[in-house]
């Protein structure tokens, strides 16, 4: 008889720092998340946005870096978050095919607020990024519209759902049900800061999926015949902080996120996209070069370690996560995804 590893209500927990209070992204003090999901027969996909602050993000950047894991990705907005260092849109997250729609939402929101964008002002960066829930979804159905975003936007809260909700809907982790997840770890140097992690799981082979150190998708293919999965998909990772970190600093931080998946079992193959985006909600950018720049503060290099580890553990728990609470879909061609929690009831391991 197996041993009854996991609660039946509570995610595993993985690492050793203290979570934030809710466990979550929005733990970061601003932040907000909006998530449309579409359930239509072969249509299972969706949109999420978050959003890194509550003033107009145009007019007020964050300081922002970004990390290519495996650049198997089609995402619009990297090249410019790389040179200049900023994020000036909300960050909307989808299925591959809805990157130029969800572009050009962000482009029509920017000037709509702003008319001199592209005119009297510079054009705006939109930031979205994907994952291929071609399986699951009819990709080729193109169903996300720029609507679908308007309303991602105007539902946006600190409350986030997991799993398969929003841009999770589709998406699959390991061969088993992903989705979105999210956490976050407590840092303290001098005073207490917050790492936050969202992610859109969609990657993995399922051999190699590892939970608190135990070879679970070992057990999982053991039990029944499952489908032979390859480490492709995609991970889209969103880390925030409340740290005065620069963009060097926060690229140096979404590089840490690649630790958090390795943990979890990802091998970065081929076709796989796995990219991370730190950003920071305390040093602001006025778009206005008029406007000084407030005087901003710093932490030391020698003080980031603790920050890199808490950017690993949010990451693997947000992985944990995204498969604890994805519910099982059918969808394309009645493809049946089965999750987790099924097996883990299957092998006796969760009570």
């Amino acid at each position: 008889m197996n041993k009854i590893l996991f609660s039946e209500h509570i995610p595993p927990k993985v690492g050793i720092l203290p979570e934030g209070p809710h466990n979550r992204l929005s733990d970061v003090a601003g932040i907000t998340v909006g998530q449309v999901t579409l359930n239509q027969g072969d249509i299972q996909t969706g949109v999420t946005v978050i959003y890194p602050h509550q003033q107009d993000l145009f007019l007020n950047k964050v300081a922002a870096g970004a990390s290519v894991i495996n650049g198997f990705g089609k995402s619009i907005g990297l090249i410019q978050l790389e040179e200049l260092g900023t994020i000036e849109t909300p960050i909307a997250l989808s299925n591959t095919f809805a990157v130029p729609i969800l572009a050009q939402a962000q482009i029509r929101q920017a000037f709509t607020q702003h008319p001199q964008i592209g005119r009297e002002w510079s054009t705006v960066n939109p930031l979205v990024l994907e994952c291929n829930d071609g399986v699951l979804n009819d990709i080729q159905a193109l169903a996300i519209q720029e609507s679908h975003y308007t309303e991602a936007c105007n539902c946006q809260q600190t409350h986030i759902e997991q799993g398969s909700v929003g841009a999770g809907r589709g998406m699959r982790s390991f061969g088993l049900k992903g989705g979105i997840g999210t956490a976050s770890r407590y840092v303290t140097f001098k005073k207490d800061y917050l790492i936050g992690a969202l992610v859109l799981s969609n990657f993995g082979a399922l051999p190699y999926l590892h939970i608190q150190g135990h070879a679970i998708g070992q057990k999982i293919e053991a039990l029944r015949q499952v489908e032979a999965h390859t480490d492709k998909g995609s991970i889209i990772i969103i880390l925030a902080t409340d740290a005065p970190l620069d963009a060097r600093q926060l690229k140096r931080l979404s590089m840490r996120a690649a630790a958090g998946l390795a943990r979890t079992g990802s091998n970065y193959g081929h076709g796989s996209g796995d990219i991370a985006v730190a950003f920071s909600t305390t040093n602001r950018i006025p778009h206005d070069a008029s406007q000084s720049i407030p005087q901003p503060s710093f932490i030391h290099e020698t003080a980031l370690n603790d920050f890199f580890n808490a950017a690993a553990e949010a990451t693997e728990q947000a992985i944990i996560n995204a498969l604890w609470y994805a519910t099982e879909i059918k969808g394309r061609n009645n493809y049946h995804c089965p999750t987790l929690k099924y097996y883990l009831h299957q092998l006796g391991l969760i009570g």
